[in-house]
């Protein structure tokens, strides 16, 4: 049964005030500080307030251009799910083909990521206590055995 309205904007108001109240008026170094997090159905996948605000944004920016979307008579059809999906990896690739190694290592010029863009990169794409990169391998359990040549990046498949 779908919940009212009310209570959907009950829950989420309240939701975002929850953490609105752990968060206002902290510190940069505060947030970015190791917090525990109660694991999600998905698992444990934040260790600092900085990283949970960062998680429930992002849901929130995904569920809202679903809403849009829907609103505007708009499903993503699996086609066109795909093409994005391809489309980014596609972009991502080529933001990565544009850094050197020195801005990735941080002895290079990287705005906004004084240890350099890799650390910020493998901040990003880390699930606390699963090696950097893996989203998908992750939930479809199919992570390359550790230190074998995959799972270190040095071979592509």
């Amino acid at each position: 049964m779908t919940i009212s309205l009310a209570d959907a904007t009950y829950r989420l108001s309240t939701d975002h005030e929850l953490l609105l109240a752990q968060v206002t008026g902290r510190t940069e170094e505060e947030l970015r500080a190791r917090y525990l997090v109660a694991g999600g159905p998905l698992g444990d996948f934040c260790d600092s307030l900085h990283d949970l605000v960062a998680h429930v944004l992002m849901w929130d920016e995904i569920n809202l251009a679903v809403l849009a979307e829907a609103a505007a008579g708009r499903l993503l059809p699996a086609a066109l799910l795909l093409d994005r999906f391809r489309g980014v990896l596609g972009a991502l690739m080529d933001e990565f083909s544009h850094c050197t190694e020195q801005a990735w290592a941080g002895s290079g010029p990287a705005p906004g990521a004084s240890d350099g863009v890799g650390a910020l990169a493998q901040h990003v794409w880390k699930v606390p206590g699963q090696p950097a990169f893996w989203h998908a391998a992750i939930h479809l359990e199919q992570l390359p055995a550790p230190g074998s040549a995959t799972a270190e990046g040095t071979e592509r498949q």
